[in-house]
């Protein structure tokens, strides 16, 4: 069974949904080594984190059973790689989809992504994603190791967030802006819309974000720092209406979900974020009036209320600092205009 947002229920629990991705049989001299490190070097363009998080959820089996990150491989074991979504290849088909572009030299390209669409092809969105769009625009775009069947991207943003996104156009271009990524250098802001008032006017939520221990499809906040990777994020309240506010988030590093997870933790869910709780009312009275006005902006905007608003980095090749800023998107807007309006007059 799948839900809504297109990610799988726990494998755990859903064995006969797994796909076989790989099937190795140890070579009979095969010394003991770790099975973290034995599959790092087996697979291609798989990170050892991915690796482990994979054996810790049950993708990994050794003679049909799971085990752990530190269990060492023996000669003649036979080890599979399953995963929820079947085997496929990274053939990308080009589709001629409009694409908002804010900015292009023979170098890069900036876009601003409407909320809805989906940035590469994935599990149950092999079409009608940003990377097809791409394809049928661009005929030859750059791929680097590990990002096969997602050319030219050096970043992402979640299917239902708008905003600004950069698409390299070389592989030198791919790998200097990937590089500033990397090292935490792209200036990114984007603007949410929460529940709540927080305290302080701006701050940062410096806490390790990570997947779920008890539900892998969302992103979590482990404040003591004993799972999960460092996220920072540093956020300014822009405007505030008694019951939700407009928050500016700068992010220093780019984690999944991090300003949903982020934002959660410190009290204040996105609106209308359903994953994250945000599309319940958080704040306020239970009256119809006030209630019959929040669904209203939830319908107007069904989708969480993030957008990537501002993008910087140096430029590849001229080495300058580029900086782009886009508008908020019509339904982002019009909520925000209720909410000023509701305040005023309630």
């Amino acid at each position: 069974m799948k839900n809504a947002d297109n990610q799988e229920d726990d494998p755990q629990d859903q064995d006969d949904e797994l796909f076989e991705h790989h099937r190795i049989v140890v070579d009979k001299g095969q010394s003991l080594v770790r099975i973290d490190k034995f599959l790092m070097d087996r697979l291609s363009n798989v990170t050892r984190t991915k690796i482990q998080e994979g054996i810790h959820l049950g993708f990994v089996q050794v003679n049909e059973k799971s085990v752990k990150p530190n269990h060492k491989i023996h000669p003649l074991d036979l080890i599979t790689v399953s995963f929820p979504e079947p085997p496929r290849d990274t053939d990308i088909v080009p589709e001629d989809i409009h694409l908002n572009i804010v900015f292009e030299d023979e170098y890069l390209l900036v876009i601003n992504k409407a909320a809805g669409m989906v940035v590469h092809p994935a599990f149950q969105n092999w079409t009608g994603t940003l990377v097809n769009a791409l394809a049928f625009h661009f005929k030859q775009l750059p791929h680097m190791e590990g990002n096969e069947g997602r050319p030219g991207l050096v970043h992402r943003i979640d299917k239902d967030t708008s905003g600004l996104l950069v698409i390299a156009k070389t592989e030198a271009a791919l790998t200097h802006l990937a590089k500033q990524f990397f090292d935490h250098t792209i200036e990114r802001t984007y603007w949410a819309l929460v529940w709540g008032e927080p305290v302080d006017d701006q701050g940062t939520i410096n806490v390790n974000v990570g997947r779920s221990l008890k539900d892998r499809r969302i992103t979590v906040a482990f404040p003591d720092g004993d799972y999960g990777r460092t996220a920072i994020t540093h956020y300014k309240v822009l405007q505030r209406f008694r019951y939700v506010s407009l928050v500016q988030c700068n992010l220093e590093t780019g984690r999944t979900h991090q300003i949903r997870a982020h934002m959660k933790f410190l009290g204040h869910p996105l609106f209308n974020d359903a994953t994250y709780g945000g599309d319940q009312i958080l704040k306020g009275t239970t009256f119809s009036k006030y209630r019959q006005f929040v669904e209203n902006c939830f319908k107007r905007m069904p989708r969480q209320a993030l957008h990537a608003k501002t993008l910087g980095f140096v430029h590849p090749v001229t080495r300058k600092n580029v900086q782009f800023d886009s508008e908020l998107p019509d339904d982002f807007r019009e909520v925000i205009e209720k909410w000023e309006h509701y305040v005023k007059y309630n």
